[in-house]
């Protein structure tokens, strides 16, 4: 993250001696990197600290625990998608209610890679962890096009499939728009615009979801 990060006191620790520690935006950003880097059970406190350049006591002062650190990480950076996830309209058809969904999702998801890595740790994992950004996070998210989904598999306008191949197969694709590393290795330019990236964005959405919305032979039995 470029630029100098703000700093603020640390709470309860006032005086010219204090250390300064990051604002509390840069401090959930670093977590995020160091969850996604090392997983959770690699993550000490200690190490946390080292890399957000704070007293070793930091964790435990500001948030209380590790765990409760983890979860601060991922509400706000779980918590700003989700909220950015339009519900659909009533009378919308379904199928536009499908498309939009996931471009939107595709979208937000534009520079993400920490968080794409984080979240594919954490699905590997059967822990409280996985549960609790599948009560906060992952069903609220499917919620909102889930209905929309079995409406068109039950008319045959979508291939019926399991609600579990159906979240892999909208999902697991934002991979190709954050694994930059690999992306480049297959041709994507080093330097892209934001607009450049948008483009590529709605190219996987409409492949994924065009996928979707043509029902085999069987299917349509």
């Amino acid at each position: 993250m470029g630029g100098k990060a703000s700093t603020t006191r640390r709470p309860g620790r006032p005086g010219a001696d204090s250390p300064e520690v990051p604002a509390e935006r840069d401090v959930l950003l670093r977590g995020l990197e160091a969850f996604a880097e090392l997983g959770y059970d690699r993550a000490s406190a200690r190490e946390l600290a080292r890399r957000l350049g704070v007293s070793h006591t930091f964790i435990n002062d500001r948030y209380g625990s590790k765990a409760a650190f983890w979860r601060a990480v991922v509400d706000a950076a779980l918590g700003a998608q989700v909220t950015r996830l339009a519900p659909a309209v009533p009378g919308s058809d379904d199928e536009d209610v499908v498309r939009r969904f996931v471009t939107d999702f595709y979208r937000i998801n534009i520079g993400e890679p920490y968080l794409a890595v984080l979240m594919a740790d954490e699905s590997a994992r059967d822990t409280e962890r996985l549960d609790y950004l599948c009560r906060h996070y992952i069903e609220p998210a499917l919620a909102l096009v889930a209905p929309s989904t079995e409406r068109l598999m039950a008319s045959g306008r979508m291939v019926r499939v399991p609600m579990d191949v159906l979240f892999f197969a909208i999902i697991t694709p934002v991979s190709g728009l954050v694994q930059e590393p690999l992306a480049r290795r297959l041709g994507r330019p080093e330097h892209m615009s934001h607009a450049e990236r948008l483009a590529r964005a709605d190219a996987l959405a409409g492949l994924v979801v065009d996928g979707l919305l043509a029902p085999s032979d069987a299917n349509r039995r």
